[in-house]
């Protein structure tokens, strides 16, 4: 990791130790979907596979909101696959895209209110080195590893496995670390060919992890 590279991470890491971590309770989740987008950026998603352990602050997430969303995968109502968005907040919605890439989204608002958060990307914290194994390729930024969706599943091990899984257990969960992130800012989500108006995806201003760049609002919540 280049000294440039390390700044973020390492400040990350020292206000770590003066804290203690708190992993995020069930009403963190229950509450509308775009103040938990903004509220889990500076989080840190962590995931313990087999004994091995990576995590990584988010830094850029988007929103999905219920059957009236066409880029919500409840837009054509209950399906089986799409059963977790109907479910408790604080669960894990993963999915297979394009039958290449497994995505993780955090289910929000109360039970039977279909709507969850995709995490768009992370700075890496623990566990860099598995992560880098985990890619299969030549990583020169430590950013990249976990910059895109499909590609954090990837480096951080998250696969089909951890579908529907509670987010309150000791498997896959996401801490308070008390992570200052900066500005943050709301755009269109990308990736996707309905509901692209919407502005509502969410990053840390600046950070060379988020995958997309034009800024909508830095103050306000989107509608």
């Amino acid at each position: 990791m280049r000294r440039e590279e390390q700044s973020w991470a390492l400040r990350s890491l020292r206000a770590l130790r003066s804290i203690v971590v708190m992993k995020l309770p069930r009403g963190f989740y229950d509450r509308p979907t775009l103040e938990v987008a903004k509220d889990l950026l500076g989080k840190v998603l962590v995931h313990d596979r087999r004994g091995v352990r990576t995590s990584g602050a988010i830094v850029e997430v988007e929103a999905y909101i219920g059957e009236s969303d066409p880029a919500c995968h409840a837009a054509p109502g209950p399906t089986r696959r799409n059963e977790p968005l109907y479910g408790p907040p604080g669960h894990a919605y993963v999915y297979l895209n394009y039958g290449i890439h497994c995505l993780v989204n955090i289910v929000t608002e109360a039970h039977g209110s279909p709507a969850a958060i995709l995490v768009r990307a992370l700075e890496p914290l623990d566990g860099v080195d598995v992560m880098r194994r985990r890619r299969e390729r030549a990583i020169d930024s430590v950013h990249d590893l976990c910059r895109g969706p499909g590609n954090l599943t990837l480096a951080m091990g998250i696969t089909l496995a951890e579908n529907r899984i509670d987010l309150g257990g000791d498997r896959l969960f996401i801490e308070d670390r008390r992570i200052a992130v900066g500005p943050i800012a709301w755009g269109p989500r990308i990736g996707i060919t309905v509901g692209t108006e919407q502005p509502w995806r969410a990053y840390v201003v600046g950070h060379p992890a988020v995958s997309g760049r034009r800024v909508v609002s830095t103050a306000e919540l989107p509608r």
